[in-house]
């Protein structure tokens, strides 16, 4: 017994050790797919060119598909053999030798051609492990996870030479100065001023002088509260030179609020547009006594707010010269370059850190995964203290060449003649914006435009293909990231309604994970290891992005206030000792691996024992009103388990026929998504960002307002909306009203 025992032992030592040569061999052979795959990616910015190139050799012979059969089957192999149960000793010498026999039968495949090649390795895959479902996924899905490859490759390559020359942004920004000192980098669309890349340096170049002359030192900061102008760009690139830190304050904020992002940001200076002098001067006694202000547009020279002096900065960077200053900064490609703030949708913004080779990983995917190239115009009427305006917009500028033009706010019925005008090819948008321009009327330039790729995120699947087919969008590069995470998204091939995805092939390439979590506190749950419980295709579920601080892609650098940053990390998630990034946001992931966004952490709410995403509920109610603004929430009812819907309507005034948008209502969404209060209000809070506020109007619930706002309380017994009075609310909140 004990000497077949040994036996059997010796046999699967002796198996294992051949399968630790075909290991080798197989690694060999990725090592050189890969290093033939970094090599094409470097000549072409087509991934569909380079996988051709790849593939096919010369002569009419295939080595490329040969080699993917292998890996198709070795990967299988390990797919379900060793990724799926890691616990060797679990396995049966059968199942060892089994998984060994379709290695070497891999290497056989070789002598055949590439089709028979591919098409009998999936075969044996198919029949071997009896996995059809994933074959099927794989074939649907190889072209896309493979276009995505080389995209995150070129990313990875390129992000490791910037590392290893220890670049920066302005050091990259001057490479594109070389390469096209006259071209076009910036257009002010408010007067019509165009910026060459070599002025734009210049004017970069006199910042850095005037910051020298400060007295500034690598790591001060200085606050830039202004509107979106080409001077924002050369403010903050300029201060980068020297190590100085921009802070991007969102213009939109006024007193506490402001006060509040110039104190986390601890900066000692702060420049100010005009239009932001009223909202300064309001807190300019609450500054730290020692802040200096400068002032961007025109003024006295001895004008002062409050009791701090302002002085002129054009009249003082007019005085510094053009050239380089003589100065290197110390900083490398995983320094700070910046702060942006989270747009304070549930408390006071915090802001993120922001460092070199974050603006270039937002920058690069951006350009490489939705066929961007340097000729391109992009229309940029985003804000520029946001990251999709002054990161994935601008940055294409600075980094690839791209002309960008800037304009002041955005303006849904200029959007258009924009475009037009400047011969704009890209646009960029974020929140509501798409739905604001399908809001407007029917215009000429709507037909006449020559934009080809939309570029952003938060295009409602509900208004996908209308805003497709009716402004002939050729390409639309929806994206999923904040600022400062670490599991952005990308969705490369135009899934409509999808955010990104994550490759079911090959699952850990890219280790970020949906998991499950508690409905309403956000709550991440736990299996009995302690270990996060991975979602299923169609399970609703956190998204969280394992940290590696030693990698450009996988780093969380978090905000400046630590205890922000702590928040939004969790430890032992995909295994036990890691730590990984917790987005905040709940999404779900199809059978394809493609991701979409279902609901804020919070948002959603549980009512009559189903979970309602707001974000779902507000692109329907929206839709049925012509594209208005509509913000939805659960707020509670005393006695009442769960959350009733309530929705706010941004209604200017004039008749608002509650049957008819009833009716509508119960045709569009099942009962217990249908909301049981209703607000209208002259408009609904939003973000400078276009994003839903409701912590105000989830303070107030539906309690009757005295500013002329309606509530109304949804009798369903009766089948109609009737107006929240006094005695109605003190039935509900009696619980004897029916609900």
């Amino acid at each position: 017994m004990s000497c077949n025992l040994r036996c059997s032992q010796i046999f699967t030592l002796l198996l294992l050790l051949l399968l630790l040569i075909i290991i080798i061999i197989i690694i060999i052979i990725t090592h050189s797919f890969l290093r033939r795959l970094l090599q094409a990616a470097a000549h072409t910015v087509d991934p569909r060119q380079t996988l051709l190139t790849l593939l096919w050799t010369r002569g009419g012979k295939l080595q490329g598909p040969s080699l993917l059969s292998i890996l198709v089957l070795v990967f299988f192999v390990f797919y379900r053999w060793i990724w799926i149960d890691i616990s060797w000793r679990q396995k049966s010498t059968m199942n060892v030798m089994s998984g060994v026999m379709v290695c070497l039968g891999a290497a056989a495949l070789l002598s055949l051609p590439w089709l028979g090649s591919l098409s009998t390795g999936l075969v044996v895959c198919a029949v071997w492990g009896g996995s059809w479902k994933f074959i099927h996924v794989a074939l649907r899905t190889i072209r896309r996870d493979l276009m995505c490859l080389v995209v995150i490759l070129r990313v990875r390559f390129s992000m490791y030479r910037n590392l290893r020359n220890r670049s920066t942004v302005p050091a990259l920004f001057a490479q594109m100065v070389t390469k096209h000192p006259d071209k076009p980098a910036l257009i002010y669309e408010a007067t019509g001023e165009v910026w060459s890349f070599r002025e734009l340096q210049e004017r970069c170049h006199a910042v850095a002088h005037w910051a020298l002359a400060q007295g500034w030192a690598e790591g001060d900061v200085v606050a830039l509260y202004m509107e979106s102008e080409p001077l924002v760009v050369a403010l903050w690139l300029g201060l980068a030179m020297v190590g100085v830190e921009a802070a991007l304050i969102n213009y939109n904020l006024r007193q506490q609020s402001l006060l509040h992002c110039v104190g986390v940001s601890g900066a000692r200076a702060m420049v100010f547009g005009t239009d932001m002098r009223e909202a300064l001067s309001e807190v300019s006694d609450s500054l730290q006594p020692d802040m200096v202000l400068f002032s961007s547009g025109e003024q006295d020279d001895d004008e002062k707010l409050g009791s701090l002096r302002v002085q002129n900065l054009a009249v003082l960077l007019d005085g510094f010269p053009k050239h380089p200053p003589h100065y290197t900064t110390r900083k490398d490609f995983n320094d700070r370059l910046f702060y942006i703030y989270t747009s304070g949708t549930t408390g006071m913004p915090k802001a993120a850190v922001v460092v070199h080779s974050r603006y270039y990983r937002i920058a690069s995917f951006g350009f490489h995964s939705f066929g961007l190239c340097n000729d391109d115009i992009l229309y940029n009427c985003l804000p520029l203290y946001h990251s999709a305006g002054t990161v994935m917009g601008v940055g294409q500028c600075l980094l690839f060449g791209l002309t960008v033009v800037i304009r002041r706010k955005f303006s849904a019925t200029r959007f258009w003649d924009d475009c037009v005008k400047h011969n704009c090819t890209v646009i960029l948008y974020i929140g509501e914006i798409c739905r604001y321009l399908l809001a407007q009327p029917v215009r000429s330039s709507e037909a006449h435009h020559q934009v080809r790729v939309a570029l952003g995120n938060g295009l409602r699947p509900s208004l996908w293909e209308e805003f497709v087919r009716r402004f002939r969008i050729q390409r639309v590069g929806e994206f999923y990231g904040a600022t400062e995470c670490n599991c952005s998204l990308i969705n490369i091939d135009g899934k409509v309604g999808a955010c990104g995805f994550n490759s079911r092939i090959l699952p850990s390439f890219y280790p970020i994970r949906l998991v499950r979590m508690q409905g309403e506190t956000g709550e991440l749950l736990r299996d009995s290891k302690g270990l996060c419980i991975p979602c299923q295709p169609g399970e609703p579920g956190m998204l969280v992005g394992r940290i590696n601080r030693t990698d450009p892609l996988r780093r969380f650098d978090g905000y400046v206030d630590q205890d922000s940053t702590n928040k939004k990390v969790t430890h032992n998630v995909f295994k036990m000792g890691d730590s990984a990034y917790v987005s905040g946001d709940v999404l779900v992931m199809d059978e394809y691996g493609y991701i979409y966004f279902r609901d804020r952490s919070g948002d959603t709410f549980r009512w009559r024992g189903e979970n309602v995403s707001t974000t779902e509920v507000e692109g329907v109610l929206s839709g049925l009103l012509g594209h208005t603004d509509v913000a939805v929430y659960g707020v509670s009812v005393p006695g009442v388990e769960g959350k009733a819907g309530m929705a706010a309507v941004a209604h200017a005034g004039g008749q608002f026929d509650l049957d008819a948008f009833l009716t509508a209502v119960q045709k569009a969404l099942p009962s217990y998504a249908r909301p049981v209060f209703l607000r209208l209000m002259p408009s609904v809070d939003t973000t400078g960002t276009f994003k839903i506020q409701k912590t105000r109007l989830q303070r107030e619930g539906y309690m009757p307002q005295d500013s002329g706002e309606k509530i109304y309380f949804l009798n369903s017994p009766a089948g109609r909306y009737e107006a929240v009075t006094d005695e109605l609310y003190s039935a509900i909140i009696e619980g004897r009203a029916c609900l």
